[in-house]
């Protein structure tokens, strides 16, 4: 998948000079995620349901982070 016209926003729980630090960008059908700090690295790409889900289950504490 061809990303590199990719809009990409950092999470508004992303702190300046934290540790914790993602981007996603939208794209046909999927959630691209990255790591701000690397940008060059490497992408995970998931359904838009996925990444709903994961949102979902971080909200609600259901995941060990």
């Amino acid at each position: 998948m061809d990303l590199s016209a990719a809009n990409w926003r950092k999470s508004s729980y992303s702190s300046g000079g934290g540790q914790g630090c993602v981007e996603v960008a939208l794209a046909p059908g999927a959630v691209a995620i990255r790591d701000s700090k690397d940008p060059d690295g490497p992408v995970h790409v998931v359904s838009v349901g996925a990444f709903r889900d994961l949102v979902a289950r971080i909200k609600y504490g259901e995941l060990d982070l």
